[in-house]
């Protein structure tokens, strides 16, 4: 049987390397006597034939694959003496019932594999059937909760769909997937007080073994009677076994290193200071310009003459990372605030009016609905703080916390785009001081106590909002910030 490109995605069709899987079973607790071991989703059968060679005092082995000819090559792969105590069955896992074979099998029980790590939404843009049916399991909100259609990953349905079943059971899942796909499924798992003796979580290198560009890992997972415990052991690699954090449900959140949550948790709570994120526009083309002495370029390399008006200085994520103090780049800015009518703009900035009606096609081609039924042009984002004369930013795209000052460009305030967040100041003493507030040695180890490093974007203004400025100024021998920050900005926003 031949497969297809879309075969691979549709099925998961990338098949663990043998050595990978060999590895894998050796951080499993050789002491626990498995007496089942399942692989659901088995392919080829490298995680089942390197388990029962692991674990070989097991009655009975459990291989389940929607793909017969895999079926038949494990089956190849598996000596006479050990295919008296497999089972090998041609099944969907969505439409197998994993309950009853789990309440049928000897316990302990070894769930061990290499779910998919395709999306649903990918899957549904294949039109494929091999998806699970449509439920709000996400508990998402508006349409999606009706349709079912918010992306996850298929292993993440798979994973919390087995951990439910394993449940006040004795046993182990133990599965490579998505870092991130890990955590939502212990953090589901802590949250509904499953029975987890111990987590741990192991590093592997997905493009050495996949060619995926991901961070992946091996999960493992103890499932013991009347155990809660809500930590999990994080190492590098399945090789060196170097703890690098413990991650765990604290307080009824998710904590990337919960010795440093604990130790600086008097640091959590609201501030009168309020992390804002950039100026949204999705339309960089048009919106985004260069310039050069008085003259403006777009991305369409198209050259065009703008008043200033709208026109700001602005720093890019990139920009803020490298701490570029002078602005290579300008936004137009047509609103203030947001919902704003852009209607003004043809009597006040006729050139900037004209050039956005030249390019309403590509505004108008922007995805996202918040742009459904608000005014031409209109970009997100922005209120008075936008036009701050100074700002302590933050990239929310790189893995380090690097903090910067922005100040004005010509008499101009520098305006961020929405990967950077920041606060607004009204001098450059407050500035400063929130510069030193936030780059001190308390505040790097609380936000990095919540910081997920391999997050796509691993900071966020609601991990940055957690910490309590006000506190920690006040720790580190500032003056009560709040009356300051209220007079300098009624100063700046008095006409």
């Amino acid at each position: 049987m031949m497969t297809t490109k879309n075969d691979k995605i549709t099925f998961g069709d990338f098949q663990t390397p043998t050595v990978l899987a060999q590895l894998a079973c050796t951080v499993i607790d050789p002491a626990q006597p498995f007496k089942t071991i399942i692989e659901p989703t088995c392919g080829k059968g490298q995680f089942l034939t390197s388990a029962l060679k692991h674990f070989s005092d097991y009655e009975k082995a459990i291989g389940i694959e929607i793909n017969q000819q895999y079926l038949a090559e494990t089956a190849t792969a598996l000596v006479q003496q050990e295919l008296e105590r497999v089972k090998l069955e041609a099944s969907c896992f969505f439409e197998y019932d994993w309950g009853s074979l789990l309440n049928q099998v000897t316990e302990p029980i070894l769930m061990i594999g290499n779910p998919p790590w395709v999306t649903s939404a990918t899957l549904g843009t294949l039109e494929t059937s091999n998806t699970p049916k449509k439920s709000n399991f996400q508990n998402h909100k508006g349409i999606n909760a009706i349709t079912g259609n918010g992306n996850f990953d298929i292993s993440e349905w798979m994973l919390l769909s087995l951990i439910a079943r394993l449940n006040g059971k004795t046993g182990t899942l133990a599965m490579l997937c998505k870092t991130s796909v890990a955590r939502k499924v212990l953090k589901y798992a802590w949250q509904q007080n499953y029975q987890l003796q111990a987590c741990a979580i192991y590093g592997i290198n997905a493009v050495e073994h996949f060619n995926a560009n991901v961070d992946a890992c091996f999960l493992v997972c103890n499932f013991e009677p009347n155990q809660h415990q809500k930590e999990c052991f994080v190492y590098d690699s399945l090789l060196e076994k170097n703890l690098l954090t413990t991650l765990g449900l604290y307080q009824h959140k998710l904590v990337a290193n919960v010795p440093n949550f604990i130790r600086y948790a008097y640091l959590e709570g609201k501030s009168s200071y309020t992390w804002r994120s950039g100026i949204k526009h999705d339309c960089a083309s048009v919106m985004e310009l260069t310039k050069k002495d008085a003259v403006f370029t777009n991305g369409l390399e198209e050259t065009i003459e703008l008043e200033s008006t709208f026109v700001y200085p602005l720093l890019k994520s990139s920009d803020v990372y490298n701490k570029v103090i002078e602005p290579t780049r300008w936004m137009i800015v047509p609103q203030t605030f947001i919902g704003e009518s852009t209607e003004k703009l043809a009597l006040v900035a006729p050139k900037t009016w004209h050039y956005l009606k030249q390019h309403e096609s590509f505004l108008n081609k922007r995805r996202s609905s918040i742009y459904n039924n608000k005014p031409l042009f209109s970009v997100f984002g922005l209120g008075a703080y936008s036009f701050a004369p100074w700002k302590v930013c933050i990239s929310g795209l790189y893995k380090h916390l690097k903090f910067m000052i922005v100040g004005s460009y010509n008499n101009q305030p520098i305006v961020v785009d929405d990967t950077v967040y920041f606060i607004p100041c009204y001098s450059k003493l407050e500035a400063e001081r929130l510069y030193a507030c936030l780059t001190s040695e308390p505040a790097t180890q609380f936000l990095s106590s919540l910081i997920f490093w391999d997050a796509k974007r691993p900071i966020t203004a609601h991990i940055l909002n957690s910490l309590n400025i006000d506190k920690l100024l006040l720790e580190l021998g500032y003056e009560s910030p709040q009356n300051q920050q209220k007079t300098l900005q009624l100063q700046f926003l008095s006409p």
